[in-house]
Parts: structure tokens; C-alpha cells; sequence
């Protein structure tokens, strides 16, 4: 009797837990984003979340909760119900930080599951125009005769933007100087003024100033030409085998949450940054969209830390 009783017991867990997954979603989905309102996470997140709630039926609320370079809204979501309910939304620092800082308050790789990759952006490597180059090739040549008096700016050290430059050096086989700020936006405005030499841009604010003429692009950080420049060849084209880096956008939730709620969230968010008028929104942020797979976004994570891992222990990097 007693192990008919425990045996009714478990099928009927069973059976709510499927009906669970069965109904999902049934009340309104949380996206949390590491990063300030208005920053390029928060603005994916919020096109996201704008057209994926149509594709599940239920209002998707963004939530910022900022600090430690995304940390603290990584280690809330890894702490919340495994329910499909709280999405953790990143970008490509989350595969950065477990190099650059001794502990985390979550474990990256185990404590919350791949959903999907949802874009990718490249930087534009961009200069002051009196700067007598005009392709990556005269950059590296300049830079190998000049060793460390050409300085790029960035958003901070351990940034993306710094480790761009890093990488740079390495596949160039430069010296350059790196200039620290409060943010990429003051690095920009430091190249355009003259004080520094360059820096990796993003698509969107670089644009502008490389049409009116107050910047000159030399070359794009994908692996591949940017559809928003697709006459700009890309770094490793221009004279740096090997060099690539994006930064890239993804949903991620807690570990132990059901795959078929997983399956659902990552076929929605595939889904919503296909359809035509997101794309083009995208494409006006020099973002590409992914819309990949829990699994193949793994992979990608992996790679990504294994990558940040060696840069910055070779360059001994270390984070403001």
C-alpha cells in the first residue's frame, strides 16, 4: 500500500509539473537587465520584450537592476524560481567578468541556462582624420614604428572596449597606449577632439561623425563585414589575421528550469528578432540579430569565456 501511495504521489507531481509547463506562460515574464536604463542592453532587452510578449501572449516587464558590471541582476535572477518567469538579459561582459573579477556572487557557467543569442554587434575601429592612415595596414605599420605613443580610449579598463584593444595589439603585434574613462562616450568625444588617437565605437554613435567627416573608420571588429558598412572591411581583412570580437546580447534563465519552458522562450525570442521591423531597428544599432538555439548559445558562452579568460590573463587586465 505504502508504495502504491508514493507511486500515486510522484505521477501526480508529475502531471502538475506538465500542465505547469503546459500553460506557460500564465501571468506576465520579468526581464532583468544588469546594466542602466538606456544603455545598449537595457535598449535590446526593451525591443525584445516589446515584441516577444505578442509571441507568448503575456506582458513582458523590464527591470533594471544595475551594479558590479551586471552582477548583481545576474546573481538575483540565478536566486529566483527556476519558472521561466525571470529572464536575465546580458551582453557579451558577462562572458568577461569571471576573468576580471576573483568572485562572483553566482557561478556564470552553472547557476543559470542558455535561452538564446540574440544579436550580435561589431565595433567600428575608428580614428582622429588627421591621423595619416587610411586602412588597418597603415595603423599597424605606424603603430610598430611608434611603439606605445599611439593611445585608444574606452569605457573603462576590463570593458569591452578596452579588451577590443587588447586583442587588437596581440593579432597586430602593436603597442598601444590605453586611455581610461568613465565611459565610451567620453572616449569617442576624446578621438574627435583630437586628445587621443582612436578607439573601438559602437556602430551607432560612430556613424554619424564618420559621415560628417570628423572620423575616419578603418575597419569593422566582426568576423564578418557589417551590413550597416558593407563597403568597410572588416579588422582582420585589413591586416590583423585571426581578429574578432563582438558584442553580443542574450537571454539566460535559472539552472533547473524545465527545457520545454526554455524550448518556448528561446523559439519566441528567435521568433521576434526575425520579424522584419525588429531587424530593421537592430540595423539601425549596427546590431545583427542570432535568434540561436539554448545549445548553440552554450557553446558560444564557452568559447567566449574560454577567449576573455587567456586575453586577460596575458595582458594582466585588470577591472576600475
Amino acid at each position: 500500500m505504502k508504495h502504491l501511495v508514493l507511486a500515486l504521489l510522484a505521477a501526480a507531481a508529475v502531471g502538475s509539473v506538465s500542465a505547469q509547463e503546459a500553460a506557460y506562460p500564465s501571468k506576465p515574464i520579468r526581464f532583468v537587465v544588469g546594466q542602466a536604463p538606456g544603455g545598449a542592453t537595457d535598449i535590446i532587452a526593451r525591443l525584445v520584450a516589446g515584441k516577444m510578449d505578442q509571441t507568448l501572449g503575456q506582458n513582458i516587464v523590464v527591470e533594471n537592476r544595475t551594479g558590479a558590471a551586471g552582477s548583481i541582476g545576474a546573481a538575483f535572477v540565478a536566486r529566483s524560481a527556476p519558472d521561466g518567469y525571470t529572464v536575465l538579459v546580458v551582453s557579451s561582459s558577462y562572458s568577461i567578468n569571471p576573468s576580471l573579477y576573483a568572485t562572483l556572487p553566482f557561478d556564470p557557467q552553472k547557476d543559470l541556462a542558455p535561452v538564446s543569442l540574440l544579436a550580435e554587434a561589431p565595433f567600428l575601429l575608428v580614428v582622429h582624420p588627421s591621423l595619416p592612415v587610411s586602412s588597418v595596414k597603415e595603423l599597424i605599420a605606424l603603430a610598430r614604428s611608434k611603439p606605445g605613443a599611439l593611445t585608444y580610449g574606452s569605457g573603462g579598463n576590463g570593458s569591452s572596449g578596452h579588451l577590443a584593444g587588447v586583442l587588437f595589439e596581440s593579432a597586430a603585434g602593436v603597442k598601444l597606449s590605453h586611455i581610461p574613462y568613465k565611459g565610451a562616450g567620453q572616449a569617442l568625444i576624446d578621438v574627435l577632439s583630437g586628445h587621443i588617437t582612436m578607439t573601438f565605437a559602437s556602430v551607432l554613435s560612430a556613424t554619424p561623425h564618420v559621415k560628417e567627416g570628423r572620423l575616419r573608420v578603418l575597419g569593422v571588429t566582426g568576423a564578418k563585414r557589417s551590413n550597416a558598412m558593407p563597403s568597410v572591411p572588416t579588422v582582420a581583412e585589413g591586416g590583423a589575421p585571426g581578429y574578432s570580437t563582438t558584442t553580443w546580447y542574450g537571454l539566460l534563465v535559472p539552472h533547473g528550469t524545465p527545457a520545454p519552458i526554455i524550448e518556448r522562450l528561446s523559439n519566441a525570442a528567435g521568433k521576434t528578432v526575425m520579424a522584419p521591423e525588429l531587424r530593421e531597428r537592430m540595423a539601425g544599432d549596427g546590431a545583427e540579430p542570432v535568434g540561436s538555439s539554448p545549445a548553440a548559445f552554450q557553446k558560444h558562452m564557452a568559447s567566449e569565456i574560454t577567449k576573455w579568460r587567456n586575453v586577460v590573463q596575458s595582458a594582466h587586465v585588470k577591472a576600475d
